[in-house]
Formats: structure tokens, sequence, C-alpha cells
């Protein structure tokens, strides 16, 4: 996996955004000087899959709040979901899913899956009535029986593309 360098960000953040040991990442980027990174730097995140052997991809609209299931660029199914409210935005840009949780417990329904952003994932919810509304903390929020089925197909590494 390589992750293009944001205005911003630092390393650490980086490593958590990935749930990926510091140490990891400088191993796998010998000619990296971890002091000094930069906007458009490309970065070996090692552990995932390159994105080219992943047939899947999720996108996400914010405004209109669907998420998209497409194999190799053709629409699978599309789901209602739940965005951030004011405050508390659901992030913009490319990410993957580094990880699953099913039955996180609590507000998360009966799946969690982390994207590379640290505590933002796409998840069920306890609250169904709250899908198609800005009312997250910033995560997308799905049906429980819809997010299961999307956490069943999906690898770990699915490219995930949030637009307004």
């Amino acid at each position: 996996m390589i992750h293009t360098v944001k205005l911003g960000e630092t390393l650490t953040q980086i490593s958590k955004d990935y749930r990926t040991p510091l140490s990891a990442i400088i191993s796998a980027n010998p000619a990296l000087n971890p002091n000094v990174i930069y906007p458009g730097q490309s970065i070996v995140i090692p552990g995932f899959p390159p994105p080219h052997t992943i047939s899947y991809q999720i996108e996400v609209s914010i405004n209109n709040r669907w998420l998209r299931l497409l194999k190799d660029g053709v629409l699978q199914k599309q789901y209602p979901i739940a965005v951030g409210k004011i405050l508390h935005e659901t992030p913009l840009g490319n990410f993957i899913i580094i990880n699953k949780a099913p039955n996180p417990g609590g507000p998360f329904g009966t799946m969690w899956m982390s994207l590379s952003k640290e505590h933002y994932g796409i998840h069920g919810t306890n609250d169904p009535s709250s899908i198609g509304k800005a009312v997250s903390r910033g995560c997308i929020r799905m049906f429980n029986r819809d997010v299961e089925e999307l956490a069943s197909i999906l690898p770990i590494g699915t490219a995930v593309f949030i637009h307004p």
C-alpha cells in the first residue's frame, strides 16, 4: 500500500491512521528521512495488499447520503447511510479499510470497519432511525444488515473514496 502525504500530516499520525508501528513504516521506506516528509511524497505502508489486487471499491457521497459498492468500477449496490454532523463532519478523501471488528458494542451496531484515518470508520448502528441524516461524530453509519453484508464482501485494503 502506498500512502501519499497530505499537507499537515506527520509520520506519527500516518502510523496511527494505518495502525502500523512507526518502526515498520521506517523499515519499509529505507530512503525516508523520518524527520522530513512533504505533501505529495509516497510512503509504503507495509501489511496491506497492493490496491490493484483488490477489485472492490467504495464510494461515499456525504450530500446524497449513500455508499456505493463497486467491483472493477461497476456499481454493484447502493446503501443509505448517516454521516457526520456539523462540528463532527465526515472526512473527505481517499482511505482504505484497515480492519474489521464484529459486534463492537454500543452505538456501533453489529460491525465496525476502520478507515485509514484514526477514529473513523464504517459501522452499524443501534439507532436505525438515524440513517439518512447528518448525526454521527464523523463516521459512516449503516443499517446493521447492510454493514454486515458489505463487510462479508470487502477485503482489508479496499479503497474508500469519500466526497461531498
